[in-house]
Formats: structure tokens, sequence, C-alpha cells
């Protein structure tokens, strides 16, 4: 029954992702977090923070890596074909056809107007993720780490997989306060 689950997640994923991976983020995020709770919110991040570090498509990256941990080598390869044969198929007959209409403007009307639904999606994953950072971190250092990535990614142009890649090195290589250093000297008296 696990299979069978996990085709249907990630078929859904793979059916519905219009936009390409981005768009279908949120989609699996409600298949693997909300519906099977094979993953918690802070699990899918770092899946997803990974995923976006590594070159390739994320779709097919995160349903390999959620395939494997809930089903083993036969659940990367069930969760990866349920993501990619829907898209693989949809493209052929949607292209074949729509390239016939491609002038219409019933056509490009169409594919305008998911444009701001796919905005939506991303936009609600994102105020969860800052949500969720804010209530780890504290809103100054959200707000800070926000800002910095903003600078660094769009204004200085340095790729996400780097700045993410490196805020991973600095989480292993950060030393962490021995057990009693930072406590009181004085040992609580006034």
């Amino acid at each position: 029954m696990k299979h069978w689950h996990l085709f249907l997640a990630f078929f859904r994923v793979g059916m519905l992702g219009y936009g390409g991976g981005p768009s279908s983020i949120p989609l699996v995020h409600k298949e693997v977090v909300d519906k099977y709770k094979w993953l918690s919110d802070d699990e899918f991040a770092d899946i997803l923070a990974l995923g976006n570090s590594l070159p390739g498509p994320i779709a097919t990256k995160m349903a390999g890596y959620i395939g494997h941990r809930v089903a083993g080598i036969l659940g990367m390869m069930n969760a990866v074909l349920a993501t990619i044969v829907p898209t693989i198929t949809i493209m052929i007959v949607l292209l074949t056809f729509l390239s016939s209409f491609r002038d219409e403007a019933w056509v490009q009307g169409m594919t305008q107007a998911v444009v701001p639904v796919v905005g939506v999606m991303l936009a609600v994953l994102t105020y969860d993720f800052f949500r969720k950072a804010q209530g780890k971190l504290g809103w100054t250092v959200t707000i800070v780490m926000t800002i910095a990535s903003f600078v660094v990614i769009e204004m200085a142009g340095v790729h996400p997989g780097i700045v993410i890649g490196a805020l991973l090195l600095f989480a292993l290589l950060k030393p962490t306060p021995k057990k009693g250093e930072g406590d009181d000297v004085r040992g609580g008296q006034s």
C-alpha cells in the first residue's frame, strides 16, 4: 500500500505541477507533509534547501529522496517515474495540440492565467518557511538572514545553491558551546 500511496502522491504532483519545479514544491509539501505525513515541516525544509543546492530539476530530486526515504530503492524509482511520466505524456499531447493553436487568444490566456496561481502557491510556501524560521531563530536573525540572502542572491548574482551550501557549511563547522560554558561564573549569586 505504501508504494501505491507514493505513486499517487507524486503522480498528482506530476499532473498538477504546471510551470515546472518551483510550482510543484507546494504540491509536494501538501502530499508528503500534510496528507501522508511522511515528513515534518522541518524535514521538508531541509530536503528543499539541499535539493535546491544540487544541479537538476527539483521535483525529481525531491521525489527520489522522499521515495527512497519512504520505501527504499523501489520507492525512489516509483516516485521518480510517477513524477516524470505524466509530465512527459502531457507535454507530448499538449504541445502537439497547442502548437496548432498557439496564436489563438484562448491558448495565450490559458497559459497567462496560471501564472498568478503559481505565484500565490509559492508566496504561501515562502510565508510558511519565513514564519517557521522566525519561530526557531527569532525575528532579528530571520530578517537579517532574509535581507542578506536577498542582497547576495539578487543583487550580487550569487547562485542560491552556493548561499545554501555556505550556510550548511557554517552550521556544520561553527563551534558549539561546551556544557557549562556561558553559564554565569558567579553561580547565580547577586
